[in-house]
């Protein structure tokens, strides 16, 4: 496959600056229960692809979903590029590269049937919905899906790698007295093996749990406390309101970010340092290459409380006359590349969980996250669980926690790293494209000062 498609664009290679093609060929299953009922089943097959050509600095992309008629698309792309170019291309320069990337499988989900797989979500569906008569619904889902991702361009560049994704999501709805309603999650995922699915109930039931706990807490009195993050909600706060500001596209295009985020400038406490990794084995965000044929690689975002480094495109790169990163990430071959995070988290400290809460008089311990939003660098967080912390001990839940702030004031309010690390899945949205794999993590953080409103 790779062989036809760079005989496909070896005539086009001079008629512009840059030249790329991907075509992805994939199987996917999905299977999700909406309280009792079975409600979707989905298997597909799929072959299609993207192209993307550059000249004088004007992109265009052109989609197809056949080979058979791949030169008229490559001619379309580049007479698209070619009508709106008008400046100088500017992409850093990387190395050509020709590889093959297999997934080490372990146990293959198509080799395995759809009943059985079927069974597999109605079983720990069945678990949530007898956890406790307070159980309204429950979400629960199953997905897998391989996947085979061709890469070439003018370069001489030529790459296939696979990739194997399951899955499992699994959510309930609790209403108690008063008409409460409390929601819970859970989620699991593996980049190589479906065994990863397997008895795992207790970790199901945590969703059930977590959502009828929450049924008999009271709404925390707001004001400014603080605070106390899980590495779960440490990891999607780093992500969300700090690795976004990372992603070089939102950087260049915004002269007060650019402003406030000079590489070399001390931005948080020197305790603090942040990753992006796509090279971490077995997590969503892991990739040997990115989607412009970059080698993914460790970066580190904040080093002792300094910013080091930002997330690139090879055109980003090449217009802030920084290195490529491999963060050019698409959700498949149907959508350009754009600068995206892998797996990003906080680096554990040297404080234990019963250091950080031992001398706190009145706090809040914030648990997961419900929901949330980032606007620049103010960001607004909903966590799933919260308890108070008193008198260095944790006390009652309490819900409703919500946690505002700004992003840069926050990083420099942090008072203790934890030296536990936790790396979970997620689904990352930008530009239309979503969900894309990545994962978050960290330790658990505290953080003073922190506006903490309730209902």
């Amino acid at each position: 496959m790779q062989d036809r498609l760079l005989e496909t664009i070896a005539p086009y290679r001079d008629r512009v600056d840059y030249l790329e093609v991907r075509l992805e060929q994939g199987e996917s299953t999905s299977i999700s229960y909406r309280g009792e009922r079975l409600d979707g089943v989905d298997r597909s097959f799929g072959l299609a692809g993207g192209i993307r050509a550059c000249h004088k600095g004007g992109w265009s992309f052109v989609t197809f979903n056949g080979l058979a008629d791949l030169g008229n698309r490559v001619e379309e792309a580049i007479s698209q590029a070619k009508l709106i170019g008008n400046e100088t291309t500017q992409l850093a320069e990387i190395e050509p590269v020709q590889d093959y990337v297999a997934v080490e499988l372990g146990h293959d989900p198509r080799g395995i049937g759809l009943d059985t797989k079927r069974q597999l979500v109605e079983d720990y569906n069945k678990l949530l919905l007898e956890f406790d008569p307070r159980i309204q619904t429950t979400m629960s889902g199953y997905s897998d899906r391989f996947r085979t991702i061709y890469f070439v361009n003018s370069l001489g560049t030529c790459i296939a790698q696979e990739r194997l994704d399951v899955s499992g999501r699994f959510g309930v709805i609790a209403r108690g007295e008063g008409g409460v309603v409390r929601q819970g999650f859970e989620s699991v995922h593996s980049r190589s093996d479906y065994d990863v699915l397997q008895g795992i109930g207790d970790r199901v039931k945590q969703a059930a749990e977590r959502a009828v706990r929450q049924l008999d807490a009271k709404s925390v009195k707001g004001g400014q406390y603080t605070v106390v993050l899980d590495p779960y909600l440490a990891g999607v706060f780093i992500h969300e309101a700090f690795g976004h500001l990372s992603e070089a596209d939102f950087v260049y295009e915004n002269p007060r970010m650019q402003e406030l985020l000079t590489l070399g400038k001390p931005i948080a406490i020197p305790q603090l340092n942040v990753i992006d990794d796509g090279t971490m084995p077995d997590l969503p965000g892991s990739l040997k290459y990115d989607d412009e044929g970059v080698p993914t690689q460790r970066k580190s975002l904040i080093k002792d409380g300094v910013l080091t480094q930002r997330l690139h495109s090879r055109e980003t790169a090449g217009k802030m006359q920084e290195a490529p990163t491999g963060n050019a990430r698409a959700i498949s071959a149907m959508h350009p590349p754009i600068v995206r995070m892998t797996n990003t988290g906080i680096e554990p400290g040297d404080a234990s969980f019963e250091e950080m809460i031992g001398d706190i008089e009145e706090g809040v311990y914030a648990v997961q996250m419900l929901g949330g939003q980032t606007n620049g660098e103010m960001f607004t967080f909903s966590a799933a669980e919260g308890y108070m912390i008193r008198d260095g001990k944790i006390a009652e839940p309490v819900s409703d926690v919500t946690l505002t702030g700004n992003v840069f004031q926050t990083l420099k309010d942090i008072e203790a790293i934890g030296n536990d690390t936790v790396y979970r899945n997620g689904g990352c949205g930008k530009g239309g494209q979503m969900p894309l794999p990545v994962s978050t993590g960290g330790p658990h953080v505290r953080i003073k000062n922190v506006i903490v409103g309730g209902r």
